[in-house]
This record gives C-alpha cells, sequence and structure tokens, in this order.
C-alpha cells in the first residue's frame, strides 16, 4: 500500500481548540490518522507530551504577529 502525503489545508477562523473553542492555530496529526486542533495557548502547554505523540505539526501560530495589509500606517 502507498500512502500519498498532502500537504495540509491552512487552518481558517472555523478551525477551532479541542480544548476550549477558540481558534485554532496548530494541527496536530497523529500517527493513527486522526488530528487534533489547538489555539495558541493550549498548543504551547501542551507542546512536550504533543512533540511525543505527534507525526506532524502544523504551526500557525506566526499570523497572530503579523499586521494585517489593511492596518493604517499608524497601526503598523
Amino acid at each position: 500500500m502507498t500512502t500519498v502525503l498532502t500537504p495540509a489545508s491552512p487552518l481558517t477562523a472555523a478551525d477551532r481548540c479541542d480544548r476550549c473553542g477558540a481558534q485554532a492555530y496548530l494541527r496536530v496529526v497523529l500517527a493513527s490518522g486522526g488530528e487534533l486542533l489547538f489555539c495558541a495557548h493550549h498548543g504551547r502547554k501542551f507542546e512536550p507530551e504533543l512533540k511525543k505523540i505527534a507525526v506532524e505539526i502544523q504551526d500557525e501560530t506566526g499570523r497572530l504577529s503579523t499586521t494585517a495589509a489593511s492596518a493604517d500606517d499608524d497601526e503598523r
């Protein structure tokens, strides 16, 4: 059997943290094929344990510190 890995789709506002329901910024893919979604807070909190069980971690927390393109110059 051949396994084809496809790039993970970007997380959206509809993706919610499995722990608290906030917007998810981390997707953790498990060896079983399941996935867990976490907000930045819970992703940091559980990071050591997640690294032990994850096949892949998609971390989009960098999006939290970027300035929106539509922001005024004085907001940048």
